[in-house]
């Protein structure tokens, strides 16, 4: 198994695409830190994935917009499981309107959660990771991060500052070993997608070469190929995983 005798901290995975990756992970041998905002969806994915996979698992909760508590994500982890080996920043949310209609406080909601979240879980795990030498970081971007797309400005540019972020510290961290990549998801198959018209949902696929939705699985399995031993050359790279969207 790729992934045996490694300990991941996924934010953001109680379900959706953080939890396929808890699950890719799991099926691979990664122990497992189970991370979000809400505790008790955070208990219940942990152990559901504990029971399926028979791999350990931890659930931690907390908002990554703030650094007390990705401090204690971290040290929760590290007391669980003695090393983090994978972290995967998988939290984020929306709140869409065209630029003119969008107040403040949607803004700063979206960067404080998608982008400085981001920094806030690098910022902290990396200093295990410096120690032991080693370690991968798997940043959450998205296609509308390379392209844009109208009605979700912050949520863009906080996933463009996401992929940013990743090349800086694929340089900064490079001489330790620990690797920085992203995956910039396209139009994935969610329980948010789900709720849309057919017709909505013919119209986002018209946009897609493959003219289909992804799956959830199709960004797991990109995050095992960073995690694992098979992308040890790989640093600083933004895998787009789109059907074609965004070439």
């Amino acid at each position: 198994m790729r992934l045996q005798g490694k300990s991941a901290v996924i934010t953001g995975s109680a379900q959706g695409i953080g939890m396929a990756i808890a699950e890719v992970f799991a099926s691979e041998g990664a122990q497992l830190v189970i991370s979000d905002i809400n505790m008790g969806s955070a208990q219940k994915t942990a152990e559901e994935i504990k029971v399926k996979y028979g791999v350990e698992t931890a659930a931690i909760a907390g908002n990554v917009a703030k650094l007390k508590d990705c401090e204690t994500l971290i040290e929760a982890s590290l007391d669980k499981f003695s090393k983090i080996d994978i972290l995967v920043n998988n939290a984020g949310i929306t709140k869409d309107k065209l630029v003119l209609r969008m107040s403040e406080a949607e803004w700063d909601a979206v960067i404080a959660v998608n982008l400085k979240g981001v920094f806030n879980c690098i910022k902290v795990a990396s200093k295990s990771m410096l120690k032991q030498r080693q370690g991968r970081i798997i940043n959450i971007a998205s296609v509308v991060g390379q392209m844009g797309n109208a009605g979700q400005v912050n949520y863009s540019a906080s996933k463009g500052g996401v992929i940013a972020m990743t090349k800086t510290c694929a340089r900064e961290f490079a001489s330790r070993n620990i690797l920085v990549n992203a995956i910039a998801p396209g139009f994935i198959r969610t329980a948010m997608t789900d709720k849309l018209t057919e017709d909505q949902k013919q119209i986002m696929t018209s946009t897609i070469p493959l003219l289909r939705l992804g799956e959830v699985t199709d960004v797991a399995k990109a995050a095992l190929f960073f995690a694992s031993d098979d992308s040890s050359y790989i640093t600083g790279h933004v895998l787009a995983v789109n059907g074609g969207m965004y070439m």
